[in-house]
């Protein structure tokens, strides 16, 4: 065996190892990208819970919330609840924000029709894309209800104390995701928005002043009332109504329905998405202000009941089994339009 130098002995190892190093790093990149796209949201999915959803609404829609009027003490308390979930789960506002609160001024809120509002706030949260992070996925639901009549206060449990508190599980899901390493492609907005009771305010606001530009946001998936059942469905709370989903866009439409076909197998009712049904519910919630600047928008709601905008509607008459549902279902739908190759395409008027 010929004698080789000591100094060019330590050369050849260099180059082997640095090789090797290369090598690994490559399978181990190459592992990555291969293990992504082969996770399954199901274990994310499942961490959104009945008895976590019944934990927050208890006090989103307690009698402390004083019903959450736009711009009240209450709806501020509801407002700070929401803030201190999202730093508990490590999640932040987003870039270019200085806070949590997207301030609206009164004047904005009485501009159409002065019903002497006080100044408010849209709350928002934020999970930044590993990938695409300039293209946004909003996540909606107004947190604002009716206040007090007569010295009642009506709650507001589910409209929309359940669209508020599935956000929250949602984005603890995306979170939990993230930190296992399989954090979304696109980032995700969730946008809590005030006003809706008084015309839909806090989500025109955003749309008129968006933090992320509008032809960057890929769609809205808004939450409005989802943890009830209507007389239609008596018997099964297995359902939610899917309002405008493909009223921009056959890719979201299709999204939608491949997302639950795969992992929640809910009925998907359309009925209200037909335009010419007569309550008109797919201009009457925050999607709309999106919808109506081309932004492909899905609205998902569990139809009106006996408690609708009444001091009856209180967290002891939700399903929280149906809530925990609908929200697996937006988060599957979400986790879909996040991590998908393409944006769903805008084919339709």
């Amino acid at each position: 065996m010929p004698f080789t130098p000591l100094s060019i002995y330590i050369k050849k190892m260099k180059k082997i190892s640095l090789l090797s190093l290369f090598t690994i790093l490559t399978l181990s990149c190459a592992s990555q990208k291969s293990s992504f796209a082969q996770v399954e949201p199901t274990k994310y999915m499942n961490t959104i819970t009945a008895d976590e959803l019944k934990t927050h609404l208890y006090i989103v829609a307690s009698d402390e919330m004083e019903g959450r009027e736009t711009g009240s003490a209450g709806q501020k308390k509801a407002g700070v609840y929401l803030i201190d979930q999202y730093k508990k789960n490590d999640i932040s506002f987003p870039t270019g924000a200085s806070d949590f609160y997207q301030k609206i001024p009164a004047a904005f809120l009485n501009a159409k029709r002065n019903e002497n509002l006080a100044d408010s706030e849209n709350v928002w949260a934020y999970i930044e894309g590993s990938e695409k992070s300039n293209e946004v996925l909003v996540i909606s639901a107004h947190y604002d209800h009716v206040g007090t009549k007569n010295g009642e206060i009506y709650n507001g449990a589910d409209d929309d104390g359940s669209g508020t508190v599935a956000l929250l599980e949602i984005a603890q899901a995306f979170q939990i995701a993230k930190k296992a390493g399989h954090g979304p492609k696109r980032s995700i907005l969730f946008l809590h928005v005030t006003g809706e009771e008084h015309g839909l305010h806090g989500s025109r606001y955003y749309s008129e002043n968006p933090l992320f530009p509008l032809a960057s946001t890929i769609t809205d998936i808004n939450i409005d009332m989802i943890g009830r059942r209507d007389e239609a469905h008596a018997t099964s709370n297995n359902y939610v109504y899917v309002i405008g989903a493909n009223r921009l866009s056959s890719d979201l439409d299709n999204i939608c329905t491949i997302a639950n076909a795969k992992y929640t197998q809910l009925n998907l009712d359309y009925k209200y998405n037909d335009p010419k049904d007569p309550n008109h519910f797919y201009e009457r919630s925050d999607h709309y202000n999106f919808a109506k600047n081309g932004v492909p928008s899905v609205f998902l709601f569990n139809g009106v009941h006996a408690d609708y905008h009444k001091p009856t509607d209180s967290p002891d008459k939700i399903e929280y089994d149906a809530l925990a549902k609908r929200a697996q279902f937006a988060f599957v739908t979400a986790w879909e339009l996040a991590n998908r190759e393409n944006r769903p395409v805008v084919d339709k008027k």
